[in-house]
This record gives C-alpha cells, structure tokens and sequence, in this order.
C-alpha cells in the first residue's frame, strides 16, 4: 500500500509542477509578447531602449528558467531580431 500511495504522491507532485511550470511558460509568454508590442508601438522609443527592454527581457526570462539559454536564444532572439529589423530598419 504504501508503496501505491508513494506513487500517487509523486504523480501529483509532477502534475503541480507541470502546473507550475505552464503557468510560468504563459507569464513569460505575455512578458515577451508586451515588450515586442511595446517595441513596434511606441513611436517615442529609441533604438537604445528597445535593445534595453530586449535585454532585461531576457534577464527576466532566464531568472523564471535558469539554465534555458539555447531555448531562448532559439525561440526569443530571431523574433526580436526580426523586430528591431523591421522596426528601426536596421540591415
């Protein structure tokens, strides 16, 4: 018996941190989502602070998942990349 309950122990703790873990994956979702909309937006804003915002983002995004470097070098830079591309014109 108690070897089951261990078990259904462990499976809940999983699917809290599975729920945890999504829940973290959304917020930084809509963290990145705002600062790019903020970037092609704000007319006011300078190239400097674009860059700034773009590196605290990452900041932030690597204090909510350490060790996630590559993922957000993968997912995150091309689109801000792209971004300051299209937005300051920048070749």
């Amino acid at each position: 018996m108690e070897l089951n309950e261990t078990s259904a122990d462990v499976i809940a703790i999983s699917a809290e941190e599975r729920a945890e873990e999504q829940k973290l994956i959304r917020r930084l979702q809509m963290m990145m989502n705002m600062v790019m909309q903020v970037i092609a937006q704000d007319a006011s804003l300078t190239i400097d602070d674009a860059a700034q915002m773009i590196a605290d983002s990452r900041k932030a995004a690597l204090a909510m998942f350490p060790g996630k470097e590559l993922a957000y070098d993968l997912i995150w830079r091309p689109r801000f990349q792209r971004l300051m591309r299209e937005r300051f014109r920048i070749m």
